[in-house]
């Protein structure tokens, strides 16, 4: 039972420490916050919570941890090349502050584009607010987890949104899989942008083709016929593609 006190005190450091707790009580000064729940995912860059905004409407609360050096480690192939990152001071806790500005503009960027992702409410230093995608406290579905009913409408859409991404919004996802893809009401929404890269990224299109062959092995498993991973990013790309 110590023991378990011990690794939930250690866990509870690592995500509130002062400054995030500080930066929880400015957004509920500000309104933007009325309550925190449970955690609903954890990972090495981030833990999501669920909570309530104004209105008593659920929203999600994404806290980026400002101690996880293997974070840094695991964002530098998204952070070289990206001009945003150019001229910013590369200690741990600067680079997650922007890193956690990258995914607002990204998710704002896509969602005026047309791409199924979350809303995005507000950002301040290493905390995001955003759209919850569910009902009454508990997350839709992630894809590897959705009894799907047609998959090769669900491959579509999702080719769809891939296809904005890139051409409207120009971004690319960068680490896109059946795990930060949900499914509600009958459509996908894509989340975890925060890695997403600009086209000018010298690595872009490389990360595109890899989004891709991890989308194809996993609807390939679904049993549905997918199209050529050369074709399917020519179809992406358009007149782009090289």
């Amino acid at each position: 039972m110590r023991k378990k006190r011990s690794e939930e005190m250690q866990v509870f450091e690592e995500v509130f420490d002062k400054t995030t707790l500080m930066t929880i009580y400015s957004l509920m000064n500000k309104g933007y916050i009325q309550d925190i729940f449970g955690a609903l995912r954890s990972g090495k860059e981030s833990k999501l919570y669920c909570g309530k905004g104004p209105g008593n409407i659920d929203i999600a609360i994404k806290i980026y941890l400002t101690t996880s050096s293997e974070f840094k480690q695991g964002m530098q192939k998204y952070i070289d090349g990206d001009p945003r990152f150019k001229r910013i001071d590369r200690s741990t806790k600067s680079l997650i502050y922007l890193w956690g500005r990258k995914e607002f503009d990204n998710l704002k960027d896509a969602q005026e584009s047309g791409v199924n992702v979350p809303k995005v409410i507000v950002i301040e230093k290493n905390v995001l607010i955003m759209e919850f995608i569910g009902e009454n406290g508990q997350p839709a579905p992630l894809l590897r987890e959705a009894n799907l009913k047609n998959p090769a409408r669900t491959f579509d859409q999702l080719i769809e949104n891939i296809t904005k991404l890139y051409r409207q919004a120009r971004l690319v996802h960068g680490d896109l899989s059946e795990y930060n893809i949900m499914i509600w009401k009958n459509k996908i929404v894509i989340f975890d942008l925060s890695q997403a890269v600009r086209l000018e990224h010298p690595m872009a299109k490389n990360f595109l083709k890899r989004d891709l062959s991890t989308i194809i092995k996993y609807f390939t498993n679904a049993g549905i016929q997918i199209p050529e991973p050369d074709e399917l990013y020519r179809q992406v790309v358009g007149e782009n593609a090289d």
